[in-house]
């Protein structure tokens, strides 16, 4: 009974309408990535100029002939999610061509888009110092519309009107989030790019050079993390270079919405936010467990351990994922203190991955009402409330099962790797690594790594950008057969 009721509601998608939106979406990227081309004249590469150029123009003819199609206005909501999911791919297939120019294989280069779009940065590839100044560039700057996009796409699509998370986010906003899609959107992205003209700004004022400069502040925006350097910041020799990208990279990890709020209120609205606040509390107590596992356990020097477990405690959290220190050469507690601030990730509504402050705020909220509640007479009632916000079912509901989620898809990915031999922790690491879009590798990401074991990974990114809700959609086989259109 409970199985037709469902089929009389469901409705699957329209190829038309999945096909029209994903044609504008591909003119788009056309778009973004005729901006390599015009990078790669500049930097006289003009070999890679040519294979961008290609990719390019398929996907402009590509996006003109499906965007004509004539297509119902409305958008269901596994419509939106699957072209979502699409899109992603798409931008990574289109990137990954262009950068086999670059002297690596299809296989390797496929990696780097889909770590580039999903903005994780995570590389197989040994050493990138020699590599063209237009990879490096493309990787970062795949970064920086991907991280634009997921934002975009979860302000407008995924987070539902009238939650107590959304409120966090906008809560003075009058207008309905979904209402004003375009309007909230253009917001977006007038502070995304004053963000990165900043950043560029700043950087470029340390004197490390237009190229670095432009990478990492293109990486440190969307918390993408890579680097112009095989070391990553290591690379880097200016000190308050390295400091002003970390700050970038903080500033990624914070909700765009709250920065268009803050540029109209003044820095109160930044103090109010109960996601920069836990941030803060979970940094700090991050950095000073770090710094006692590496000082007091690992015997290092404290002078190194108060230059770098900060800083990588903060990497591992905003999901950035630059480094001062191999992962790999940490030991077993600072490996798991890491994984807990992967997992926990940034705000909502930000460029960074992770299961997100607000929700594990949520989780923490349960678990204090469940103990409490036994102290308490049966009949008492008591809400679930965050930040002064009553939470309401469905969306405790939601970050309950986006948790679980994640969860679920780590164990399934960490097995695969136990099974083919790899060091347990070390595999548990980098699959956290790749479905949190963090990028900070213990080094068993590498071209030697088994092309499945490269897909499993490749896979947990795409999943931990669009927070697997897109992902099982598209498998969902309602999604694809069934009744057209929406119920009447």
């Amino acid at each position: 009974m409970e199985e037709r009721q469902i089929d009389t509601l469901s409705s699957s998608v329209r190829p038309r309408v999945l096909l029209k939106y994903i044609g504008q979406l591909c003119l788009v990227i056309s778009l973004l990535i005729s901006v390599i081309v015009v990078m790669s004249v500049f930097f006289a590469e003009y070999s890679q100029s040519l294979s961008y150029a290609i990719a390019a123009f398929v996907l402009a003819v590509a996006g003109f002939l499906f965007s004509r199609l004539s297509a119902p206005a409305d958008i269901q909501p596994n419509e939106a999610l699957v072209i979502s999911f699409f899109i992603f791919l798409f931008a990574a297939l289109a990137a990954a061509y262009p950068m086999t120019a670059s002297g690596i294989s299809f296989q390797d280069a496929f990696f780097e888009s889909i770590s580039g779009v999903t903005t994780t940065g995570l590389s197989t590839l040994a050493d990138v110092s020699g590599k063209p100044k237009t990879f490096l560039f493309a990787r970062a700057w795949l970064q920086w519309f991907g991280g634009l996009g997921i934002v975009v796409l979860s302000l407008a699509i995924l987070i539902r009107p009238g939650m107590a998370a959304r409120r966090l986010i906008d809560s003075d906003e009058t207008e309905d989030i979904l209402g004003g899609t375009r309007n909230y959107a253009r917001k977006v992205l007038k502070v995304y790019v004053a963000l990165t003209v900043f950043g560029l700004y700043i950087l470029l004022l340390t004197g490390i050079g237009f190229v670095p400069a432009l990478v990492h502040t293109l990486a440190a925006v969307s918390t993408g993390g890579f680097s112009s350097y095989q070391n990553s910041l290591s690379g880097i020799d200016n000190g308050l270079s390295r400091a002003l990208v970390i700050l970038v990279s903080c500033s990624g990890a914070v909700s765009l919405a709250l920065f268009y709020r803050g540029f109209k209120k003044g820095g109160a609205a930044f103090a109010a936010d109960v996601q920069i606040r836990w941030m803060i509390v979970i940094w700090v107590a991050g950095a000073v467990l770090l710094s006692v596992s590496l000082g007091v356990f690992e015997r290092l020097p404290w002078r190194f351990v108060l230059g770098n477990a900060p800083f990588l405690a903060l990497s591992a959290q905003t999901t950035t994922g630059f480094s001062t220190v191999n992962p790999g050469d940490l030991g077993q507690a600072s490996k798991l203190l890491l994984i807990c601030l992967m997992m926990i990730g940034g705000s909502i509504g930000s460029t960074a991955g992770g299961i997100k402050v607000v929700r594990f705020l949520i989780l923490l909220r349960l678990l204090k009402l469940t103990i409490v509640r036994t102290c308490m007479p049966q009949h008492a009632v008591v809400e679930p409330r965050l930040s002064g916000e009553r939470l309401e079912p469905e969306e405790i509901e939601g970050s309950l099962l986006i948790i679980l989620l994640f969860i679920i898809v780590v164990v399934v990915s960490w097995i695969p790797f136990v099974i083919s031999g790899y060091d347990p922790l070390d595999s548990l690491f980098e699959v956290v690594s790749a479905a949190c879009t963090v990028g900070l590798s213990t080094g068993i990401t590498s071209q030697d790594l088994p092309a499945f074991l490269k897909g499993v990974l490749g896979a947990d990114m795409l999943m931990g950008r669009l927070e697997i809700v897109a992902v099982l959609v598209v498998l969902y086989p309602r999604t694809w057969i069934g009744r057209k259109g929406s119920p009447k």
